[in-house]
């Protein structure tokens, strides 16, 4: 009998075909707890969380022309915005009052209160921002414990990959080219250690410096694959059959049956070499049209309100027909309930429970929305306030769902492509999350994106005629109280295109 992920044992008298039937009952053992693992309630939820408004909005369209039993309960909602009231349906509306003042930061409480949603539906802004290939990986660094050297270096590596988001140089000449290049001195173990950091991020085999390891990256990932082990195998120990498509060999070498062949074959057609190509198809590019997920908004008196957008999505419900039908039927004797009746009653059954299942989902999305927004909002109070970029503190995926009372992956999700509407412009809700640079003298610690402010600040007051080099920036900054290297400096300078003092003359 063979046991996946455990060493393959055969009973000496057993025949060949007797092998591969028991190798085909123990995959599909294997599957089926695969698929239980969560309820079909948690994963239609992971879902529509990771969802934008756009796409849920298309996504609500697509659920009521599947389910005949699924109904929108307002046929134009839009035009209930400026209803401060209106009927608050619990089921499922995506647009009801989600107003919250705060006077001032301890006025925001740490638990969810519960939630009233708002019917704005503003229209489509224009963003002009380009979240590229390497803004993307490197907004992924708040979610790690970094020190400033971590950082400078995985930064470094982020901007040494190629298109697939593989790194094709060896670590030896990167090390090289880092010192002459950037000033910076490090090595080829440092650089190893940050290496597996950057291997962490999204997606799965970003970092790697070959195929092969780009494919056990992301097999390693998918800890819940029950044919993870074998895969494993074929990638560490067989890699060169695998390459040059030699199955024969690999089924002889792992004694694999014809089935778990093809199951392998299937499993590895699922891997992206190209990881990185993945990310700049959801890049945002210039000009392009995007629904904001919340609206903030601030007055004269310091408060913030704060709105789910509901955009043209409507109150959805359980047709009543159905429910009717269901009662009707179960009024009927035994003797009454014919084959076709018995069938309908199925039918009826199982749509209702999945439009329920997608109306509970909507519900448990707008609070996780709500939660996650509100503890940003809690986080970076002065920032909603003023608009100011040097005003944001340090904030991790972590301060956010300890706030929240979630974990980090819900976070995660809520974050993931949503934006928020200022009164200072358009955010991706990753723009707040930013991490410490520095240690100011006063011990504070503040975001390289004061550190930026700063450096621009001394820039734009110095002499044309004698520029500032990044040594007597460091310099200044230290007075200011961030005691700043040079390298630092001018990394910052570099990410904010400013060129070096002789080409600033």
């Amino acid at each position: 009998m063979v046991v996946l992920g455990k060493s393959c044992t055969f009973a000496l008298d057993m025949t060949k075909d007797n092998k591969q039937t028991q190798n085909q009952v123990q995959v599909q053992t294997e599957q089926q707890v695969q698929v239980q693992t969560l309820s079909p309630q948690q994963v239609m939820l992971v879902r529509l969380t990771e969802m934008p408004i756009e796409a849920l909005q298309q996504r609500i369209e697509n659920e009521c022309l599947e389910n005949p039993w699924l109904e929108k309960t307002s046929s134009d909602p839009s035009q209930e915005g400026e209803n401060d009231g209106g009927d608050s349906s619990p089921m499922g509306e995506e647009g009801l009052d989600a107003s919250y003042d705060y006077r001032s930061e301890d006025d925001i409480p740490d638990y969810m209160l519960r939630p009233t949603y708002t019917r704005n539906s503003p229209e489509n802004v224009e963003y002009g921002d380009t979240l590229t290939f390497y803004d993307q990986l490197k907004a992924q660094m708040a979610d790690f414990d970094l020190t400033e050297r971590e950082q400078q270096l995985l930064e470094y590596l982020i901007g040494e990959l190629d298109g697939n988001g593989l790194l094709g140089k060896p670590l030896s000449q990167i090390v090289d080219e880092a010192e002459i290049y950037q000033g910076i001195e490090t090595t080829e173990k440092e650089m190893l250690k940050v290496l597996s950091v950057l291997q962490q991020f999204e997606p799965a085999g970003i970092g790697a410096r070959s195929l092969q390891e780009c494919l056990i990256l992301q097999i390693k990932r998918d800890e819940k694959n029950p044919y993870r082990p074998l895969l494993l195998q074929v990638m560490e120990k067989h890699f060169d059959d695998f390459l040059h498509k030699r199955w024969e060999r690999i089924q002889q070498k792992l004694k694999l049956s014809a089935i778990q062949v093809e199951e392998l074959k299937r499993e590895i057609k699922r891997l992206n070499p190209r990881p990185g190509s993945s990310m700049g198809e959801r890049s945002v590019v210039m000009g392009h049209q995007i629904t904001p997920d919340f609206i903030v908004d601030t007055d004269e008196d310091g408060h913030i309100s704060m709105q789910l957008n509901g955009g043209n999505t409507a109150a959805l419900m359980i047709s009543p027909d159905a429910t009717e039908k269901l009662e009707a039927y179960s009024r009927l004797k035994d003797s009454e309930l014919t084959k076709a009746i018995q069938e309908d009653i199925r039918f009826t059954r199982e749509y209702v429970e999945r439009g329920q299942i997608f109306i509970d989902a909507l519900a448990q999305r707008r609070e996780s929305m709500i939660r996650t927004m509100k503890a940003i909002i809690k986080l970076q109070r002065p920032f909603f306030l003023e608009g100011d970029d040097t005003l944001l503190k340090p904030m991790k995926l972590e301060d956010v769902a300890l706030l929240a009372g979630y974990d980090i992956s819900t976070v995660s999700r809520v974050c993931n492509s949503k934006y928020v509407q200022t009164p200072f412009g358009i955010y991706s809700l990753k723009h707040f999350f930013t991490h410490k640079a520095v240690q100011k003298d006063d011990a504070e610690m503040a975001t390289s994106k004061q550190v930026m402010a700063v450096i621009q600040e001394l820039i734009d007051a110095e002499d044309k005629q004698n520029p500032l080099s990044d040594e007597k920036l460091s310099v200044l900054l230290k007075e200011k109280g961030y005691d700043i290297a040079r390298r630092t400096i001018a990394k910052y300078r570099e990410a904010m295109k400013i060129p070096i003092a002789r080409m600033r003359k």
